[in-house]
């Protein structure tokens, strides 16, 4: 283990931050600009993804439009346990104890802790929650998780595991939660359509002869 701050850090993990950040250092220029702005708007398009994937199940029945719901809950909530997370393990930043953010413009600022990778955490859920939605989707937006949350460490703001256990973090929370929230949320939908044909059973009428 290597003592890299308030906590100890995996020796393998802090080796291959020094191979990342030696080969963004030798990389061409233009890969440095492109991979050192990747992660925002990485983020932003698996949103969209995300967003795309919610839109496409509004059109079927209460379970579909349950997960179209509840789309975005889970990587809230996956965001808000790495941030804890942060504040329980108060593990420094790369840049900061070993001193080699190449390709960051600057470091983070004290008290803004490593693990776990809130971009990573969020990409893993905004990724998997896309992937129950739409499985083609899904498989676009897995590999755009994986490059935001390389791009952490190529920059030089994060060890590896910081980006692989926010990754997973927000993988888990998104395979968890999101079927939890989308059962009652169905269950509601249903009841109401239930409300909504008892008062006007003449609705159902019209749109069988539709």
């Amino acid at each position: 283990m290597a003592d890299t701050g308030s906590i100890d850090v995996p020796e393998i993990s802090v080796e291959w931050y020094h191979d990342v950040v030696d080969a963004a250092a030798d990389s061409p220029q233009a890969v440095q600009w492109f991979v050192g702005h990747a992660t925002e708007g990485v983020i932003l398009l698996l949103g969209a993804l995300l967003l795309a994937a919610a839109l496409s199940r509004l059109a079927g029945g209460p379970h579909n439009r349950a997960l179209a719901l509840v789309a975005p809950l889970p990587t809230l909530l996956a965001y808000a346990g790495s941030e804890w997370l942060k504040t329980v393990v108060d593990e420094d930043r790369p840049c900061r104890t070993i001193g080699q953010a190449i390709i960051a413009g600057a470091c983070p600022p004290p008290g803004d802790w490593s693990f776990p990778s809130n971009h990573a955490t969020v990409a893993g859920a905004l990724a998997v929650t896309t992937l129950l939605l739409s499985r083609r989707l899904g498989l676009l937006a897995l590999p755009l998780a994986a490059l935001a949350a390389f791009s952490r460490v190529f920059v030089g703001v994060h060890y590896p595991h910081d980006v692989i256990a926010g990754v997973l973090l927000g993988a888990l929370v998104a395979t968890v939660v999101t079927p939890l929230l989308a059962r009652p949320a169905a269950e509601a939908l249903r009841r109401r359509a239930d409300r909504a044909r008892a008062q006007n059973p003449r609705s159902g009428d019209r749109e069988v002869v539709r």
